[in-house]
């Protein structure tokens, strides 16, 4: 019966080791791959970032479409547009034909400031 036992307790423990090896190498692939990914697109990544934070200034909800381009220069127009769509963006027209850009996500921030006008 001991015999039994160790048997089953040495299986358990082998199980649990196997598997936590193979959880801890297949996070460690996952991670370089995205790594990997990054750095393949790392134009894109960086453009998204930059037009975040363009976006982002604390005095400006909205940026126009020839600032954002002159900061982010080496784009398409339209490439430039889908590049900010993907940081978060929408596109505001204004009465007066030119395009402007604000974050989604300081859209209240955008009605509290017109409300306070």
């Amino acid at each position: 019966m001991d015999n039994a036992i160790l048997a089953l307790l040495g299986t358990v423990v082998g199980g649990v080791v196997t598997t936590l090896t193979s959880y801890f190498l297949q996070k460690q692939r996952f991670d370089q791959e995205v790594k990997l990914k990054q750095e393949d697109n790392k134009t894109e990544f960086m453009a998204e970032t930059t037009a975040r934070h363009f976006l982002s200034h604390k005095s400006f909800t909205d940026r126009s479409f020839e600032t954002l381009q002159n900061h982010l220069g080496g784009f398409e127009e339209n490439e430039l547009r889908k590049i900010l769509v993907r940081a978060g963006a929408i596109r505001i027209m204004r009465d007066d034909g030119s395009e402007w850009w604000r974050l989604l996500s300081r859209m209240d921030e955008y009605i509290d400031k017109k409300k306070a006008d």
